[in-house]
């Protein structure tokens, strides 16, 4: 008789189990991160735009109207299209960035992230980290 090496069907089986329960695991712990991520982007933007609005209010004493007055898409789409950012107001300025798409799905929390001309940031903290 010739012996035969390999696996038999229990070892496989384990190794299948331990891997299942590994990625288990993992797997929500990945998609917090992607959503974490693509937060950040929409929090880059809103800081951005309200930088911008600044510069405009300094040059015309009154904040910009449209999106395009600061040299901005109207409506605005962050880089990777996570976020949708518009500016309202002229004595004063609240800008708001609205999840799209995967991101608008997976991020329950921050659907909107949101900043006043007075700095008050929303909708929770937990957007801002």
């Amino acid at each position: 008789m010739q012996k035969v090496n390999g696996f038999t069907l229990i070892e496989l089986m384990i190794t299948v189990a331990i891997v299942g329960i590994l990625a288990s695991i993992a797997y929500p712990s990945y998609i917090d991160y992607i959503t974490k991520s693509g937060r950040s982007e929409g929090v880059a933007a809103v800081m951005r735009v309200a930088n911008l609005q600044e510069q405009y209010y300094l040059d015309n004493r009154a904040y910009a109207t449209d999106m395009a007055k600061l040299g901005l898409a109207n409506p605005f789409v962050t880089e990777h299209g996570h976020y949708s950012v518009a500016s309202v107001g002229t004595s004063s300025f609240t800008i708001t960035a609205t999840a799209q798409g995967s991101q608008a799905s997976r991020d329950s929390t921050c659907k909107t992230i949101t900043m006043t001309s007075a700095g008050v940031k929303g909708p929770s903290t937990e957007c801002w980290k």
